[in-house]
């Protein structure tokens, strides 16, 4: 690649990468915090309709562990989750934005009433820009459809769906509950009304490589996609995946390097219009039992940052997608 090329890469920063603090100052002009809300809603991986015991790897938060409480209102969460990043903000008022992220279980699945108060009340917020809502692609019927359609003409609307893999024996083993074919129908409905879509997807997962997950990555860089979530898998107590890991069915997880190097090719073979709204996370320490590194998150981004430099690479390096835009 020419240098003119490489400099135009330039304007992600030292990141080399089309991350989402990015994304958000060239929007905003300033940095956009994303506070966690609870809806207290539950899942049809939980209340029988598929399944009982949810997914494999999810722990008693449904990945809402650092949400607040479903008991207080929408509007006193917010407040809740502005006064812990108080610290963050500049004297301006103008420039306290916020991200609004249902995050806890599955947050179109419930009644409609509900969903249009809370959302509703979410999104009219003076400090919101954005409401993002975490779902399962087999809980967006044509009604949620019609409200996220409504709600994305006040302010943009998130859609963010957990594939986590496109490999259907290792989406059975997680207990995932629906077919790659409901995710890649619900896509290309919610591209239809305007909705951008971020997609999750899990890396480490037991039995699948590094060539297992290119293949997922290459399959989401096809879609009418806006973002994506790299996410280390995490193993904790109180989920049966930290049973079998407990019980020595798991012998094996991600060294640092090796998750290093997983999360470098996705972003080599990720178009660059594709926002990285992650590439690790921290779950909660007091559940974590694997891998341990991943509990230093600031190392790790560093590393990754460090490594990137020096295998002079970047987001979309090795995209061979035809994507839709």
């Amino acid at each position: 690649m020419s240098y003119v090329f490489r400099e135009s890469r330039m304007q992600w920063g030292d990141r080399r990468y089309h991350s989402l603090d990015y994304e958000m100052k060239q929007i905003y002009g300033n940095k956009v915090y994303k506070i966690s809300l609870n809806g207290g809603m539950s899942c049809p991986n939980r209340d029988g309709t598929l399944d009982s015991r949810g997914c494999i790897f999810c722990s008693e938060g449904g990945s809402g562990d650092f949400a607040s409480s479903s008991c207080k209102t929408i509007n006193d969460q917010i407040e809740d989750a502005k006064l812990l990043v108080a610290g963050k903000l500049s004297k301006d008022p103008n420039d306290h934005k916020f991200i609004a992220y249902f995050q806890a279980y599955t947050n179109t699945y419930g009644p409609m009433d509900y969903l249009h108060k809370i959302f509703y009340e979410a999104i009219n917020h003076p400090d919101v820009v954005i409401l993002s809502i975490a779902t399962r692609p087999d809980c967006l019927g044509d009604d949620v459809l019609d409200l996220l359609a409504k709600l994305n003409r006040i302010k943009p609307v998130w859609i963010e769906l957990g594939l986590q893999t496109i490999h259907e024996d290792t989406a059975r083993y997680l207990r995932r509950g629906y077919p790659l074919p409901v995710f890649d129908s619900a896509v290309h409905k919610l591209h239809s009304i305007g909705i951008s879509v971020i997609v999750h997807a899990i890396l480490g997962l037991p039995g699948e490589n590094k060539e297992n997950v290119l293949q997922t990555i290459d399959y989401i860089s096809s879609l009418p996609i806006q973002g994506v979530k790299l996410q280390l898998l995490h193993i904790l107590k109180g989920t049966d995946l930290g049973l079998e890991y407990e019980n020595g069915f798991i012998p094996e997880v991600l060294s640092l390097d090796e998750y290093i190097d997983y999360v470098i090719s996705c972003l080599e073979h990720l178009p660059e219009h594709i926002i990285i709204h992650r590439i690790t996370g921290d779950g909660p320490k007091r559940l974590l039992l694997a891998p341990l590194w991943s509990s230093n998150k600031k190392l790790v981004l560093n590393k990754i940052h460090q490594t990137m430099k020096e295998r002079d690479t970047w987001q979309g390096k090795y995209d061979t997608s035809h994507h839709e835009l």
